[in-house]
């Protein structure tokens, strides 16, 4: 490959920062680039807000810290996609730009018309085997769409030629000239190809898109007063929906004629990147939280709502879901502890005592119970024994979630994929594949702008999805269960399970 192959970029529009990857055919990274962005200003209510106008500032200077690294300057991309966070949305008027703030992924301002929508749409979403949780972006349309009851405005507003610019603070737009819902890579695409661009099923099933029957949930829609025209049009993952502009080009250095493709959310794109794209292939991310994902050619339905899936761009299924506690059961320790930590949590083997590192209240996957708490079971001997106890915890979660999987008829094949920052850490997946009896795969690039690469590549650089990660996603290292500690952790495994029974929270 010479340097001026062709390769495809792509932007990671995270909670705090833009990461963009530069990727030729064979997954090389050629070039990356970021940019912060303004932290989300959380409030009353649940509200948690984030300036929309600062996103597109934030992936041009992205965009051009890659390109501009490039042997040719950036002229060698063929296309580029996007992922964001999963349920950020914003209003915007008939010139794309925001009416106001956008609403994040986190948002609880309408848990109440959330309940509203899960009563109107339970046909659908039992068939789905979806739940609308409090957080959706769909009950957040309607409190938008409540024009009457509230006013959407928050000072800072689009002006004039250039997408940063604001008017003076105090000043607002009614809603009455909202003429577009838009997710966070609708006004990202926008800015690319100089119009409104379609919105992938990824991004739109929190705003209660079915990607099963193809269609948005007018029974839903209509009882919560939602306009059908601020909706958009949905297409599948890895589309083409238009080309870099002129402006667009001059701004990020991309060429222009570049071909702008649909992309996915954080965590799909995140499971996208460790090569786990086939029906069977499934992959734990130990991040924060810890997530299972994968492939399974039909949909599946759990009851509880825990396990949930998005559409596969090839038309199969990501059932996922994600839990409440991770790699945050660590965050309490500095940084500088973990290394003396886990060599001596190492030498000492399996724990004393059981814990269930949960920080918060309530448990969402791989059971659902808002009573659950954290507990440890026993007194730890020392720090390093409480420290490995902690990461059992976590690993008895992951074994729990793969076996309500195959209680629910999802059979997992091969190695699980590990990505996540969890999974850096030897110990841990080390103890995680004793937990599990099986090995684990840790991937190279497991992030999400790696990811929505593998989209843009899908239809560009390679045929489809499949072919792109075939192509361009490293082999991994596997790590294998230690026997010698099998016997005291299925022995603790089964202490964790029975108390999570004694106190109801698993049946």
């Amino acid at each position: 490959m010479s340097d001026r192959a062709e390769v495809v970029a792509g932007i990671d529009i995270a909670t705090a920062a833009v990461r963009v990857v530069c990727a030729d055919a064979h997954g090389r990274v050629r070039a990356r680039g970021g940019a912060e962005l303004p932290p989300p200003r959380r409030g009353e209510g649940g509200r948690s807000e984030q300036d929309a106008t600062a996103w597109w500032p934030a992936v041009a200077a992205a965009l051009r810290q890659a390109t501009g690294t490039l042997p040719a300057g950036g002229r060698e991309v063929v296309a580029v996609a996007v992922a964001a966070t999963s349920g950020t949305i914003v209003l915007a008027d008939g010139r794309g730009e925001p009416l106001g703030p956008a609403l994040m992924y986190d948002d609880r301002r309408a848990a109440g018309l959330n309940a509203r929508a899960q009563e109107a749409g339970a046909p659908r979403w039992r068939a789905l085997g979806l739940s609308v949780a409090p957080t959706a972006a769909l009950g957040r349309i309607a409190w938008l769409a409540d024009a009457d009851r509230h006013a959407y405005a928050l000072g800072h507003r689009p002006h004039g030629k250039g997408h940063g610019a604001h008017e003076a603070a105090g000043r607002s737009r009614p809603v009455a000239s909202a003429r577009h819902l838009l997710h966070t890579p609708d006004l990202v695409g926008w800015r690319l190809t100089g119009g409104p661009v379609a919105t992938d099923w990824s991004h739109a099933l929190k705003s209660g898109y079915d990607a099963r029957a193809g269609e948005w949930p007018d029974e839903v829609l209509d009882e919560l007063g939602v306009p059908a025209r601020w909706l958009p049009s949905v297409r599948p993952p890895a589309t083409p929906v238009g080309a870099v502009c002129a402006e667009a080009a001059a701004e990020t250095g991309l060429p222009a004629g570049c071909a702008v493709r649909l992309g996915m959310t954080d965590g799909c794109a995140g499971q996208l990147a460790t090569g786990a794209v086939r029906p069977g292939q499934f992959v734990g991310i130990l991040g924060t939280t810890y997530v299972l994902k994968g492939v399974t050619r039909d949909l599946v339905a759990d009851p509880s709502g825990a396990l949930y899936s998005h559409r596969h761009p090839d038309g199969w299924w990501l059932p996922g879901g994600a839990s409440s506690t991770g790699g945050e059961a660590l965050a309490h320790l500095p940084s500088g502890r973990l290394p003396a930590l886990d060599r001596a949590a190492a030498d000492r083997g399996p724990a004393s005592v059981v814990a269930y590192p949960l920080r918060r209240e309530g448990e969402r996957f791989p059971f659902v119970s808002g009573a659950a708490r954290g507990f440890v079971l026993g007194t730890p001997a020392d720090d390093a024994d409480r420290h490995r106890a902690t990461l059992e915890g976590v690993a008895f979660l992951e074994r729990l979630a793969l076996e309500r999987a195959a209680e629910l008829g999802v059979a997992v094949e091969g190695p699980l994929w590990a990505a996540g920052g969890g999974s850096r850490s030897p110990l841990w997946t080390r103890i995680r594949a004793t937990v599990l009896r099986r090995p684990l795969r840790v991937a190279d690039h497991a992030e999400t702008a790696f990811g929505a690469a593998l989209l843009a590549a899908s239809g560009t650089l390679h045929p489809d999805l499949t072919a792109s990660a075939a192509a361009m996603v490293r082999p991994g290292r596997d790590v294998a269960p230690d026997a010698r500690e099998q016997a005291a952790l299925d022995a603790s495994y089964a202490t964790f399970t029975e108390a999570l029974r004694e106190r109801g929270w698993l049946r």
